[in-house]
């Protein structure tokens, strides 16, 4: 393996002082322009590379934000991903991703990877009910912006849609259409945007006079093979549903595969909706209405959350955002034509 250049070369190279290497590379005005653009011609030669964990520990500031996600297959949080280098990159930030796998003790791991790496600021949708981790971020002066799935915690910025609105439009939608039999696909309980679209499904019934069944909520991981399990599980009720509203868009597939291969027509035998708007959903033979996040533009916000606490960071800034959902109508609960219509805007 090949020695590193490091600039003790440079110097002995140019016959100076490291110290004065050192400072060249870092642009100090007390090195002239002649000798600045030596140092720079000759490290270039030798293949010099700079520290640059050794000059984010000096300078404080090393140009990189950790990104953690649930997952970097999701369509959604690639588009979130997405708007959070848009506008970061120009900036002069790298942004370094890492993904959980929807596992507590991963989050942990990426959270110590990332602080142990000097990153400038965390944006994060959390996959636990942990709060240390977070706490040791805040301890350190670093920068933590929650996107989609957060915590609730004082001088913490958070980027989110309104899950409950999105979940209780979705539902209603569905009564709309003449159905009174709704079930519930709820991705995980434990996690705050997914009870807040159950909230909004029990409203939606409550304020239609229609009577909440718990057994019509069941519990399905965001996945096809989940979203087939639950509607095995309701079609053995004895009351089985006529309707489904899923938390997820996998979810809600499984759901209308499973239905399909029993020999029912959607969605006149059997409505569903979705929620995340992932791009089959459009492209499917039948389209499938859902609920659109606002992935790159809550993205584009966490961003300039994150740039506004830097470029303020002797005042104490905390904004909680949240984003109006899209209820996006198509064929799976559909009875009549396909139209788009927009939820009331939340201030």
């Amino acid at each position: 393996m090949a020695k590193k250049t490091t600039i003790y070369d440079i110097a002995k190279r140019l016959d100076i002082t490291a110290a004065t290497v050192s400072r060249a590379l870092n642009n100090n005005p007390k090195i002239s322009k002649a000798t600045r653009e030596l140092v720079l011609k000759t490290a270039e030669k030798m293949n010099y590379e700079q520290n640059k964990l050794a000059l984010a520990l000096k300078s404080g500031k090393s140009n990189n934000v950790g990104v953690i996600v649930p997952r970097i297959d999701s369509n959604f949080f690639g588009s979130v991903i997405r708007g959070i280098e848009e506008e970061l990159y120009p900036k002069g930030y790298h942004v370094i991703i890492c993904q959980t796998q929807e596992s507590e003790a991963k989050e942990t791991a990426n959270i110590d990877t990332l602080l142990n790496a000097q990153v400038d600021g965390i944006l994060i949708s959390t996959s636990s009910n942990q709060i240390k981790p977070f706490e040791r971020i805040i301890k350190k002066n670093i920068p933590l912006i929650f996107f989609d799935r957060k915590k609730s915690m004082d001088g913490v910025s958070s980027v989110v849609i309104n899950d409950y609105e999105g979940g209780y439009k979705a539902t209603k939608h569905l009564i709309d259409q003449g159905f009174t039999k709704i079930a519930h696909l709820c991705v995980d309980k434990t996690i705050e945007i997914y009870r807040e679209r159950c909230k909004g499904y029990k409203q939606a019934l409550i304020d239609s006079g229609i009577d909440i069944k718990e057994e019509y909520i069941v519990q399905a991981k965001s996945n096809r093979e989940e979203g087939a399990k639950a509607v095995d599980t309701l079609l053995k009720l004895e009351n089985p549903p006529k309707a489904i509203f899923s938390s997820s868009d996998f979810a809600a597939l499984g759901a209308i595969q499973e239905l399909k291969s029993r020999g029912y027509k959607i969605p006149n035998d059997f409505a569903v909706a979705g929620f995340s708007n992932e791009p089959f959903t459009k492209f499917m033979e039948l389209t499938i209405t859902t609920v659109d996040q606002s992935a790159l533009e809550m993205g584009k916000i966490a961003a300039n959350v994150f740039l506004e606490q830097m470029e303020n960071t002797d005042i104490k800034i905390e904004k909680k955002v949240i984003l109006e959902p899209e209820l996006i109508v198509r064929e799976s609960s559909l009875k009549t034509a396909p139209k788009k219509s927009k939820l009331k805007k939340v201030n």
